[in-house]
């Protein structure tokens, strides 16, 4: 998978990751507003809560644990809703997604945390 943050996020959309960046504004400022959420659940640290442009990496902003790849989805799914958003049950099934998704990874980093100590 693309390790830059902003291609994954375009290329998840299923638009065109190289040549145009019409979009990318847009893209990033959902982008950012999960990272936010996701540093609030602990996936994300603190100083990797932003992004600005395409050379900003997963690895530079998940935390160690390899099991949070879920966050992938989530930032797709919170960028999605802001800049396309569906309709009717797609809506109401992509925003359950979300929730399930922070309630896993919720979990996840507090399972991480309490084998650390």
């Amino acid at each position: 998978m693309e390790e830059s943050i902003l291609k994954t996020i375009k290329s998840m959309h299923g638009g065109p990751v190289e040549g145009t960046d019409a979009f990318d504004t847009d893209i990033i400022i959902g982008i950012n507003a999960a990272l936010m959420t996701l540093n609030q659940l602990g996936v994300v640290s603190d100083d990797a809560m932003k992004i600005s442009d395409e050379n900003s990496t997963w690895s530079e902003i998940l935390v160690s644990n390899n099991k949070l790849e879920t966050a992938k989805e989530y930032v797709y799914l919170r960028t999605k809703l802001l800049i396309d958003p569906p309709t009717g049950t797609v809506l109401d099934s992509m925003k359950q997604l979300i929730k399930e998704d922070e309630w896993r990874l919720n979990v996840q980093v507090e399972t991480s945390d309490d084998m650390m100590t």
